[in-house]
């Protein structure tokens, strides 16, 4: 059968790598079309479905210079330049970056934000999914702006921002001041900082990384260079008093308490607010993360040059994996971990030490149930994708699939997926995988 050309039909990280924000409602067995792709005329060069598997979008290239975005089959209006980042937010708008008259903005729903900018990428969401975020450039400049709203200030670079978990504030990691080429000592001194609300730090840095809002969103934290080979933590402008020769991306605990990868002494250590909390020695340690309860710690680690595995609470797996372990993920309850493993070659899912016998082509992130019982994850074999719970790969196989989500019960499991030519959600029971 002919049909337009998918041709995106390996989903890309950022679209496995995210749960469902906010669960579907509809728990009825069954299977639904959201999306003809026979009725689309044209290049099918990105796919989108909502969190709840309610609604489906896709970029549709008409031409090398027209594009139109259409949702449960009706096409938006006017065509588009250019567009992509196609997305929905929690509570089903579907938004993208689109070119209008050579200038880009956010389309939301069909309908495109008033600030229009030379160039804009990086859209990111919270409030729950429903705020959306984008950086931009405009006359050489750099900002960001916030469901549509850009801010005043301007900056000479932008590297990268992050909107607190409410989506209320925004910080940045930005440089405010000009570097001559070659200009050493002006390159000591320092011509980065945070910008938190277009308030930039007194404090200028060598270089700014990865700015984190707390869970409450009172508090911002960022990677900083302090010396040329100094790197340490700033916290509300505020850097450790210790400092480490290479570290990684921090991350907040429930409270104020940040964590920390840091390497010191040759080896690979985990910090808490400027003290060593691991004190085990690893040839690298990235990736930390907390249980639900804020009372374990996780992280990826190496035992030994190239033999990776999970730490909980400072204490390896006893398997270790050739290849790579991705990050590690806690059940609800706190009491499993599981992360996606990659030995000679070949992915597979580890529960708390212990891999799954099938191994695959490509893993994504494990999802667990609400009770912690169960694990599914989408695997891809022979070109194919289909749906595995506790080690078990469902009979069928899809072209593309999102990431699965559990029913509040864990007996359902949602399905969003490309089969054949149609865009489907598919509600089926746990036991029948």
């Amino acid at each position: 059968m002919s049909g337009p050309n998918t041709g995106t039909a390996a989903p890309s990280s950022q679209n496995m790598s995210t749960r469902p924000a906010n669960g579907p409602q509809d728990w009825d067995m069954g299977t639904k079309t959201l999306l003809d792709l026979e009725r689309l005329d044209g290049y099918v060069a990105e796919l989108a479905v909502s969190d709840d598997g309610g609604h489906a979008a896709a970029v549709v290239e008409k031409s090398p210079e027209e594009r139109i975005i259409a949702v449960d089959n009706q096409p938006w209006e006017p065509a588009l330049e250019k567009a992509w980042s196609l997305r929905f937010t929690s509570d089903g708008r579907a938004f993208a970056l689109v070119r209008i008259d050579d200038e880009w903005t956010i389309m939301v729903d069909g309908t495109p934000w008033e600030e229009r900018f030379e160039f804009a990428w990086n859209p990111k969401l919270a409030g729950g999914g429903k705020v959306i975020g984008v950086q931009t450039k405009s006359d050489m400049q750099y900002s960001v702006a916030v469901d549509g709203k850009l801010w005043d200030a301007r900056f000479l670079s932008c590297r990268d921002y992050a909107l607190s978990p409410d989506g209320s504030r925004v910080a940045a990691a930005v440089q405010i001041e000009e570097l001559p080429e070659a200009d050493v000592f002006k390159f000591l001194e320092g011509t980065w900082t945070v910008v938190v609300d277009e308030e930039p730090w007194p404090r200028k840095y060598l270089n700014v990384y990865t700015p984190i809002f707390s869970l409450d969103g009172k508090h911002v934290a960022a990677q900083v260079r302090t010396d040329a080979t100094d790197y340490t933590a700033a916290i509300d402008n505020q850097p450790w008093a210790q400092v480490f020769t290479c570290i990684w991306e921090p991350r907040y605990r429930t409270g104020s308490d940040v964590l920390l990868p840091v390497r010191q002494q040759g080896g690979w250590f985990l910090a808490q607010n400027g003290k060593i909390l691991w004190p085990s020695k690893y040839v690298q340690l990235w990736h930390a993360c907390v249980s639900p309860q804020d009372e374990r710690i996780a992280a990826v680690v190496a035992t030994a040059y190239g033999r990776w595995t999970v730490a909980v609470d400072d204490v390896p797996w006893k398997t270790t994996f050739s290849d790579m372990v991705a990050a590690p993920v806690f059940s609800p309850d706190g009491h499993k971990v599981a992360a996606a493993v990659k030995h000679d070659g070949r992915w597979s899912i580890a529960v708390d030490g212990v891999p799954w016998m099938p191994t695959f082509d490509m893993v994504w992130e494990p999802v667990f149930s609400p009770g912690g019982e169960s694990i599914a994850t989408i695997v891809k074999e022979n070109g194919k994708q289909s749906l595995v719970v506790n080690g078990r790969v469902h009979s069928r196989s899809f072209d593309r699939l999102w990431a699965p989500a559990f029913s509040p019960t864990g007996k359902q499991i949602l399905l969003r997926g490309v089969d054949g030519t149609r865009v489907i959600r598919e509600v089926i029971a746990t036991t029948e995988v």
